[in-house]
């Protein structure tokens, strides 16, 4: 694709916009606060998938339609109905589909405009960055409806913000505003409702500024390496490092600082 041209596809729940280097995913179900079904993590899945494979795409921003919900959570309606075989297959699609979002090897800021609750919070946490609206609300809220988190919940919001704090939130299955899920570590910034997608934007292009290979490969091994212990994740960064000093990349980048120069990174 042009770089030139802004792409637009829009999908049943889901709008994919694409201006520049940078991806725009919305969850687009603004009446039920863009609350996940079936068909929308089928969205999700796409949206990310065309993402991944844009190689103009240097970052993604992930956020919802309308100013009261980034993702309210599932859609009861269909969870009230699902057995529990389906329930299962449920969980282990939704975290899939988050699992792309983590591992895309692009940055992913969750611009978080209001509610993210139980699959919202775990779709936010899945992304490499979160800021958030001062009114932004977040939760595991699950157990209040018989059920454990089933997208991920369990295991990233401890990695995130600790086992204790984690505990609370999960089995209490309270909210926390911004301002606590930023003393907590669950978001990286509290920003202005006028200013959220421009500071993604700012953060993205900070991203994209440097060497494409050296970012996914960073990306990878901090990712790969909290699923591990440090020792084997050592080795990881070590062997990351090493296929990084054969790039291109990195001959532009070591030339360019020591010419006291802007670097013109070309990810090879």
């Amino acid at each position: 694709m042009d770089t030139a041209v802004p792409v637009t596809l829009t999908l049943d729940n889901v709008l994919y916009e694409r201006k520049g280097d940078i991806a725009y995913v919305t969850l687009n179900r603004p009446k039920v606060l863009n609350a996940l079904n079936t068909p929308t993590w089928d969205d999700l899945r796409t949206a990310f998938e065309w993402a991944r494979d844009d190689v103009s795409v240097r970052g993604v921003i992930l956020t919802g339609a309308g100013d009261k919900a980034f993702i309210a959570g599932a859609d009861i309606t269909e969870l009230a109905q699902v057995t529990a075989f389906e329930a299962q297959r449920s969980s282990r699609f939704g975290q899939e589909v988050l699992d792309l979002i983590e591992g895309l090897g692009k940055p992913v800021i969750a611009a978080v405009n209001g509610f993210a609750l139980g699959g919202g919070c775990e779709t936010a946490m899945a992304c490499t960055i979160r800021i958030a609206v001062e009114t932004a609300k977040f939760g595991q809220p699950e157990v209040k409806l018989g059920l454990p988190p089933g997208g991920g919940g369990t295991q990233r919001l401890p990695r995130l913000v600790g086992k204790g704090r984690a505990m609370q939130l999960i089995l209490s299955g309270g909210m926390i505003d911004a301002q606590e899920a930023y003393r907590i570590g669950l978001i990286n910034e509290i920003v202005p409702a006028d200013r959220l997608v421009a500071r993604a934007e700012e953060i993205i292009k900070s991203i994209a500024a440097n060497a494409p290979i050296a970012v996914k490969f960073a990306l990878d091994a901090v990712n790969k390496g909290l699923d591990t212990s440090q020792s084997e994740g050592l080795l990881l960064e070590a062997s990351y490092f090493g296929l990084c000093a054969a790039t291109e990349d990195k001959k532009e980048g070591t030339a360019a600082f020591l010419e006291k120069r802007r670097p013109k990174f070309l990810g090879r």
